[in-house]
């Protein structure tokens, strides 16, 4: 079976450093783009099959990125699951609105992001990875 590709769209090199090996330990292959301007002709031409999407980057935010994506039919259909250390409680609704399928805060707990890119993807979730959501 083929690894599931995930575009990491972020202007932090050390963010984007350590999502690569986070997420090739776990068997995905990565690619990246640093701002906004970058971000949808990587997308073309990588062709995720999910984008990891910061909300503020040079060259437009995160918003206009998902604006872009989903004005492009082949890439429209791409899940994506938003990363940012903008206040979620402002911009959690207008991800969604805008297509993202999930808003995690910085800094982000590793094994959240890996159930929610499993989720996204529609892999199975083993047992073990689920959250405790007994609290």
């Amino acid at each position: 079976m083929a690894k599931k590709k995930i575009l990491i769209i972020d202007d932090d090199p050390d963010l984007r450093a350590a999502l690569n090996i986070r997420l090739r330990a776990n068997g995905y292959e990565t690619s990246f783009a640093g701002d906004a301007m970058v971000a949808v002709a990587e997308a073309r031409k990588f062709r995720p099959d999910l984008i990891l999407l910061d909300l503020g980057l040079p060259g437009g935010d995160g918003f206009v990125v998902m604006q872009r994506l989903s004005a492009i039919p082949a890439l429209a259909v791409i899940p994506v699951i938003v990363l940012s250390a903008r206040d979620k409680e402002s911009n959690e609704n207008r991800a969604a609105m805008a297509g993202a399928v999930a808003y995690l805060q910085k800094p982000y707990d590793d094994q959240t992001l890996l159930v929610e890119i499993r989720s996204a993807l529609g892999e199975e979730i083993p047992p073990s990875a689920a959250p405790d959501r007994s609290n």
